[in-house]
């Protein structure tokens, strides 16, 4: 995905799952989160050992969620991409953004193959920040 398509999916956005969100403060899981919901996002956590996070409600699994999401952003190990691809696709949400250092060839099949745009390796809080995204 080029770079102005970031912007763009970040512009269209609205709700953003975080899986893998995070209660420690000092954790990029944690501080990501935090800036989108700074930005305007509606930020869900999904975390199946919490029941809030950053003074949101928090689901255990992306099926879990009642409401339509836009991108699912994943803070978890590369080798559990594919399963949280599998899973946002079957919640119908637009796009896959795996967080730095994560990366998944079958993670990226899956989300093609359901008509998600899929981002790996880049961080959705320093691209939104670089295009300068607030809701």
């Amino acid at each position: 995905m080029t770079d102005p398509r970031l912007g763009e999916l970040l512009n269209e956005a609205t709700t953003i799952a975080v899986v893998g969100a995070s209660r420690h403060e000092k954790k990029a899981a944690h501080r990501i989160p935090r800036r989108l919901l700074k930005a305007g996002f509606t930020v869900i956590p999904v975390n199946p050992h919490a029941n809030e996070i950053l003074g949101q409600k928090a689901y255990h699994s992306l099926a879990d969620i009642p409401v339509p999401v836009d991108i699912v952003d994943v803070f978890r190990p590369s080798e559990e991409a594919a399963g949280v691809a599998e899973q946002a696709a079957a919640i119908g949400a637009k796009a896959l953004w795996l967080q730095m250092e994560i990366t998944s060839e079958e993670a990226r099949d899956i989300a093609t193959k359901a008509g998600m745009d899929f981002v790996e390796d880049t961080c959705i809080g320093v691209t939104t920040a670089e295009f300068e995204i607030q809701k």
